[in-house]
């Protein structure tokens, strides 16, 4: 049965879960890690409760490592081979690695290095751009103007990118217009890294329509134009690492993420009830699934339930591309995957009404798109 898409979101009813909860009336809190990072005694509202407090010593997780050169170079074999290890993931647990990526090693390690320029100055010029309350791009120091309890132990920095034509100096142009024309190069070094990105995640889309029987053009059209955003995670040392944690439990709501991660290692998935860590590698890209792809799969492939934990010695750096489709495009699955025995599990929506969902009314976690379908349909209901 086809579902109708609802694509106005400002007369929805109120979801059952809000996503602000700091109170009006209490002073928000100020995460400054050059202090923070020393403090013996943490701050209650980083303190996770007792049942989602980190485990450190946790298994590897068996994640399959994809080599991406014969599909780049246009081997017919290699490029099955590895769309059916792609598939076999996606339906385990959604993360994969991927190596032979074809993306410049010195661009890799220039956007590594890059984000010390940004974290390493101090709060008040980092604040030049702070992340305004329901929007996702800026800087965030936690979520301290958002949440009042289960904050994570890091700081972010949050761009938007867009593939479209028009748009090719999107990154640099609102890096250098917030933080100043000395961060020029800055600008540039993630323009760059985001192209590749980008052109990496179309890839791999290629890839997934295979493994689902679509066709290699299906998905890879779909998020030709895509908007994605771009985030610099930095999570400072914590003198009481097993009290936090660097980013809670979620499952990204986006499309698909690609992250890369520096030598420190801290992410954690869980499979098969109990959490497993996936080990740095520099020459690969972590790439997961997230909740639109789950619905533009029709349930067929899962985004799974990842976390990232902190240390008491040493920061941690990570860079994640987040895919979304081009704002207009209604997230639906292709006919192909909807049968009697498949029926339709999600309704359509558009990327912008999820991505409002989670900054104004709900806190990403394992049920995001859960919370968000019910909404959805309680509005068509209604």
């Amino acid at each position: 049965m086809a579902i109708e898409c609802i694509t106005n979101i400002q007369s929805m009813s109120q979801p059952q879960k809000h996503h602000q909860d700091h109170k009006e009336d209490e002073a928000p809190l100020v995460f400054d890690a050059s202090l923070l990072r020393h403090e013996l005694n943490l701050p209650k509202q980083f303190i996770w409760p007792d049942e989602e407090k980190p485990c450190m010593n946790v298994p590897e997780l068996a994640v399959p490592l994809i080599d991406l050169g014969g599909f780049i170079s246009g081997d017919p074999v290699a490029t099955m081979e590895a769309a059916r290890m792609v598939g076999e993931a996606c339906q385990k647990h959604g993360f994969f690695l991927v190596v032979n990526h074809g993306i410049d090693a010195k661009l890799i390690s220039h956007a590594h290095s890059y984000m010390d320029d940004f974290f390493e100055i101090p709060l008040s010029q980092k604040q030049r751009a702070q992340r305004k309350t329901g929007e996702h791009c800026g800087y965030a120091s936690s979520f301290t103007g958002r949440f009042s309890s289960k904050l994570p132990w890091k700081e972010t920095l949050s761009f938007q990118y867009s593939a479209e034509e028009n748009s090719s100096t999107i990154v640099k142009d609102y890096l250098c217009n917030t933080l100043g024309k000395e961060f020029e190069q800055f600008g540039r070094v993630y323009q760059d890294y985001c192209d590749a990105m980008s052109n990496l995640s179309l890839g791999i889309m290629e890839l997934l329509g295979m493994s689902l029987g679509v066709g290699k053009e299906c998905f890879s059209e779909f998020f030709e134009e895509n908007n994605s955003i771009m985030r610099l995670n930095y999570y400072p040392p914590c003198q009481k690492p097993d009290l936090t944690l660097g980013t809670g439990p979620h499952c990204d709501p986006t499309s698909l993420t690609i992250l890369h991660q520096d030598q420190v290692g801290g992410l954690q998935v869980f499979v098969d009830n109990e959490w497993h860590s996936i080990s740095p590698n520099f020459n690969a890209f972590v790439v997961n699934i997230g909740d639109t792809f789950m619905a533009l799969s029709n349930g067929r492939y899962k985004s799974c339930l990842h976390r990232a934990v902190v240390n008491s010695r040493t920061t941690r750096k990570s860079l994640a591309f987040f895919l979304c489709p081009k704002g207009d495009k209604v997230v639906s699955p292709p006919s192909e995957l909807v049968d009697d025995l498949t029926p339709r599990v999600y309704p359509d929506f558009t990327w912008p009404m999820l991505l409002e969902f989670t900054q104004k009314h709900y806190r990403a976690d394992i049920k995001t798109l859960e919370a968000f379908t019910n909404w959805l349909l309680q509005r068509k209901t209604n």
